[in-house]
């Protein structure tokens, strides 16, 4: 926001072309220190103008923003300031001038560019997006559950094939085996006593079914020593 003033005579008596110091000016533009004070051409030290400094906080402007809007300013005379502070067209022109809003005008139209060019992209591509939704739609209703079917198939498969591989269920199995070998050399012992088998049969036999026997019973008691171990 910028003030000017001038001598003391000049303050007790206004010229109603001078702006009021309620101007609507930003005050980024009038807080530099670095700002000169124009004078007008031939008068005294007394009808010097200055700038006042804003009681407001002025908004965030670096150094090298503030010497190229001082630089556009340094050369307008006083009658171009009060026209920028009075006249909101004039400001207007004057704003877009500087180079850091027209980088800025730039960057928002590329940005609005490419995001046209985004929206439209998107609405070509809506068709396809439909299409995609639909045949997603048709896994889920018919090809899904059949896999989940079959999926479940095979979980069940898994299962009973490890019950069936488990330790429990092996050492199960060779008591079985194990029992069944018993039962076997006491049929043949029952054979040989009805003379119902010859000696060398029996013999030949009966020492490949306790082999078989004995065997079976030393992988269980080994396992179930490990398994309670």
């Amino acid at each position: 926001m910028f003030k000017f003033w001038g001598s003391q005579e000049q303050q007790a008596q206004p010229r109603p072309q001078e702006v009021s110091s309620q101007s609507w000016y930003p005050p980024s533009l009038g807080t530099s220190p670095n700002s000169s004070r124009p004078s007008t051409p031939g008068s005294s030290s007394s009808s010097s103008y200055a700038l006042q400094r804003p009681t407001e906080s002025p908004s965030p402007v670096s150094p090298a923003e503030a010497a190229g809007i001082i630089a556009h300013l340094k050369d307008k005379s006083i009658d171009e300031l009060r026209k920028l502070l009075s006249d909101k067209d004039a400001y207007h022109h004057f704003l877009l001038s500087l180079d850091q809003v027209k980088i800025q005008n730039n960057i928002r139209d590329e940005l609005r560019k490419e995001t046209l060019q985004l929206a439209r992209e998107n609405l070509e591509k809506e068709p396809q997006i439909t299409e995609l939704q639909n045949q997603c739609r048709i896994i889920r209703t018919s090809e899904l559950a059949t896999a989940q079917e079959k999926l479940n198939e095979l979980e069940r498969q898994k299962e009973e094939i490890l019950r069936a591989y488990s330790p429990a269920s092996l050492l199960q199995r060779l008591q079985e085996g194990m029992n069944q070998t018993e039962v076997e050399s006491e049929t043949l012992h029952q054979q040989l006593l009805d003379r119902e088998t010859d000696l060398g049969s029996f013999v030949q036999k009966f020492k490949r079914l306790r082999t078989t026997y004995h065997k079976r019973a030393i992988v269980h008691l080994a396992a179930k020593t490990s398994s309670t171990g």
